[in-house]
């Protein structure tokens, strides 16, 4: 409803760029199948999330479909599940694409493990300011400080090689810069 607190987070926006990257290049949200290539039109994400030492990777269906909110409810329905032990059979659901937030515990960067059959997995680092060129002409200052994040993309090359990663990573890169495109 308009006005309700919705408390959004960098990961929903993340989950959400994803997805539409996914629905950009297509040939990313495959898996391997002996001996084809299967591509899922719909875009199912297992977010890993967990307590302690132990970690879930529920799913949440059709990313690509939902609004940020809606991709928001659904996180932290199943961060509650977890928290609360009532585990469901999400749980051991299977998506299309992983992706997995180290950056909460102060990781930079870590290479992702991809879950067959899935084709890719994506790890994300901690969100940190650093120094860049300045973009802007008319600025006296030549550097400027920016808020950047590493995020690695893991591929399974039957499904997914580096040429088509590069791509996917371009459209991810694009939407989590110009975040006003995950909200149409």
């Amino acid at each position: 409803a308009v006005g309700e607190d919705t408390n959004l987070g960098v990961y929903e926006l993340v989950i959400k760029a994803a997805a539409k990257s996914m629905k950009a290049v297509p040939s990313a949200n495959g898996s391997w199948m002996e001996s084809v290539v299967r591509v899922y039109d719909s875009v199912d994400m297992n977010v890993v999330v967990g307590t302690g030492d132990k970690l879930y990777t529920p799913v949440i269906r059709d990313c690509a479909g939902k609004g940020v909110k809606s991709i928001s409810d659904e996180l932290n329905a199943a961060v509650s599940a977890v928290e609360s032990g009532e585990l469901t059979a999400e749980f051991a659901s299977m998506g299309t694409f992983t992706i997995m937030n180290l950056g909460m515990y102060g990781i930079k960067s870590c290479a992702p493990i991809i879950r067959e059959p899935q084709a890719c997995a994506l790890a994300l680092g901690t969100l940190e300011n650093r120094i860049v060129p300045s973009d802007d002409p008319d600025s006296e200052e030549i550097y400027k400080e920016s808020v950047m994040m590493t995020a690695t993309l893991s591929c399974d090359h039957r499904v997914v090689d580096g040429a088509v990663g590069a791509q996917w990573l371009s459209a991810f890169k694009s939407h989590l810069e110009s975040p006003s495109t995950l909200l149409l």
